[in-house]
């Protein structure tokens, strides 16, 4: 329980610093939109290219540990926009709230809670989910929003005009050129990967400090929205990783392999969905709050699975 209180700790740390340098006036209300800009439009573009460049094809081709994962992802981040869809929700904000329940937060807390427990052999495994993560999951959320902003019944016209706002999204963009300067097999100058470093570590953590700036604002939650977070929270924090677990079993994914995805899948929801939110100016108060409670949640569901996993801290 230390251990994993150790890893989460700086991520309230990072919430409340932006709650506090709100609160007292140092930063004003147009921060949170502003600085959010910098992480969609700089920071996480970076970050996206960064590991897609380097990503080693041949080591993370792992079809097994690949298809219980990323199909348990798209089962959950699908299966909720469908419910939320039936439930009267726009096909924008349904988006947000599929990535809510199956957005992992594998780059902040997946690195480090998984190294500590299986060593260097859980860097590949991570770096997997982290590319279906921010890459595959947040792809699919954009196109559907894209979709959603489009008052178009024609279908030629429809695609023409998502086809052309996906070609200039930074977020989609970004881990294509990745890939493809990937495939040269040229490598990053030094500069060139320090730059991308500095650039896109700044991602996660200024994402969390924008968040707790967004907490700030006297911004009072409908009981209906209460009850939407709860729920996204726990299909994130137990749905998920159970799904993942059932399909690791199916895909005969080998034990240690399985039960690093079932963690992975129990983490809690990281920045990304916020960060959408906020970029396509959709509300942010259930996004903001789940990210809050399934990080709060994940202190007691972490331990709890790492005991039934074999890996108690």
């Amino acid at each position: 329980m230390l251990s994993i209180l150790s890893i989460i700790a700086p991520v309230f740390a990072l919430m409340a610093s932006g709650y506090a340098a709100r609160k007292i006036g140092v930063m004003g209300q147009a921060a949170v939109s502003e600085l959010n800009r910098f992480v969609v439009y700089l920071a996480l573009p970076a970050l996206l290219f960064d590991v897609m460049a380097h990503a080693s094809w041949g080591d993370l081709a792992q079809p097994a540990f690949i298809g219980a994962f990323g199909l348990a992802c798209g089962i959950v981040f699908y299966l909720t926009v469908g419910l939320s869809l039936l439930a009267g929700q726009r096909l924008a904000s349904a988006s947000i709230d599929g990535l809510l329940s199956s957005y992992a937060n594998t780059a902040y807390i997946g690195f480090p809670v998984l190294l500590m427990f299986y060593g260097k052999e859980s860097l590949v495994p991570v770096t997997i989910a982290s590319i279906l993560t921010v890459c595959v999951l947040f792809a699919s959320a954009i196109v559907l929003i894209e979709v959603a902003s489009h008052n178009e019944r024609n279908p030629l016209r429809l695609a023409r005009k998502v086809g052309g706002s996906l070609v200039r999204n930074p977020l989609l963009i970004a881990p294509v050129l990745g890939v493809a300067y990937g495939t040269t097999g040229l490598g990053l100058p030094a500069p060139a990967d320090a730059f991308l470093k500095l650039l896109g570590g700044a991602a996660s953590p200024l994402a969390l400090v924008v968040i707790g700036l967004f907490l700030a604002e006297p911004r009072p939650i409908a009981a209906k929205d209460t009850k939407t977070a709860v729920v996204l929270t726990t299909v994130k924090l137990l749905v998920h990783p159970a799904l993942t677990c059932v399909l690791a079993m199916a895909f005969a994914v080998p034990p240690r392999l399985a039960a690093m995805a079932v963690l992975l899948a129990a983490l809690p929801t990281g920045t990304g969905p916020f960060m959408l939110a906020e970029y396509y100016r959709l509300p942010a108060v259930v996004t903001s709050a789940v990210i809050l409670m399934s990080t709060i949640g994940a202190l007691i569901t972490l331990p709890i699975l790492m005991v039934l996993t074999g890996n108690a801290p």
